[in-house]
């Protein structure tokens, strides 16, 4: 028997918000844009349509793959030709939506190819989505249609699925055949995410991203956690969405309550694009939650 998530609206409304967020910063990232001012304009973007950030707003460029967010002192301006990877993520209630699209800036037309590798494997993937159908038909599907371009998938990195108030809910949506034994399910919340790279097709850590996520209830014996955690729960999240300094004091003694996330990198320091959809699987396929 088919088990949808119960506030299945909700699931609906995140994805129209995250995909709107996701079109927003891909226009947004033109030359001279601030990496923080652009940050802060996607997540003030889904606040004001009533939702929540799900994660700090990833913009890696080049041949960072995935996991970096602007620090409360970045500086750093968009650059013609950056190839800028814009991963959102959008919850209402517990409720995720989690999307990426990639832009070169500026126009600049090197990567045209790459760019469209990604979009053409993970439009393969979602056409691949069936209930009851085999993972590895969905991997397969990615696979072949990067390769159809002449690049590489970053095997490391994979898509997965979502629960309520869990990103990464256990079961791996990889980007290459022969890794998966799973099967889809009726009901499920599954984010599609290819990474193609003209690199090696590996990904090793970088540095700190300034993301940052509590491994478990941290309890109330120090209010300033248990306020954060009753505001981030286990989603991820960035110091610099903290503005209480006592707050930001209390989480830097906590570090081994929390778990940091590094840059992931690619190993041959290969260019990196990235395209992802939140997707439900239906009785029929895949719907598609997170289209703008």
């Amino acid at each position: 028997m088919a088990r949808y998530p119960p506030d299945l609206d909700h699931w609906r409304r995140a994805g129209h918000i995250a995909g709107q967020a996701r079109e927003l910063g891909l226009r947004l990232a033109q030359p001279g844009m601030g990496r923080r001012e652009l940050a802060d304009r996607i997540e003030a973007f889904i606040r004001d349509q009533g939702a929540e950030p799900a994660f700090p707003t990833n913009l890696s460029r080049n041949w960072e793959a995935a996991h970096y967010t602007p620090s409360d002192t970045d500086a750093e301006r968009l650059a013609p030709g950056d190839l800028l990877k814009v991963d959102v993520g959008a919850h209402i209630g517990g409720a995720i939506a989690d999307t990426a699209g990639t832009v070169e800036v500026g126009e600049t037309h090197r990567h045209d190819r790459l760019v469209k590798a990604v979009r053409d494997a993970v439009d393969a993937g979602i056409r691949a989505v069936q209930p009851g159908g085999a993972v590895d038909t969905v991997s397969r599907a990615i696979e072949r249609a990067i390769h159809a371009q002449g690049y590489k998938p970053v095997v490391d990195l994979t898509g997965h699925t979502i629960q309520s108030f869990l990103l990464h809910a256990g079961k791996s949506i990889p980007n290459v055949g022969g890794y998966s034994t799973a099967s889809l399910e009726e009901g499920e919340v599954v984010a599609i995410e290819p990474f193609v790279t003209n690199g090696d097709g590996h990904i090793e850590d970088g540095p700190f991203g300034n993301i940052l996520r509590f491994r478990a209830d941290p309890g109330d014996k120090d209010p300033l956690l248990a306020r954060a955690f009753g505001r981030f729960r286990t989603l991820p999240f960035t110091t610099r969405w903290v503005t209480d300094p006592e707050e930001k004091a209390a989480l830097k003694r906590a570090r081994r309550l929390l778990q940091t996330y590094p840059v992931f990198v690619e190993t041959g320091r290969g260019w990196v694009a990235q395209a992802e959809h939140t997707v439900l699987v239906g009785p029929n396929g895949a719907e598609v939650l997170t289209a703008a």
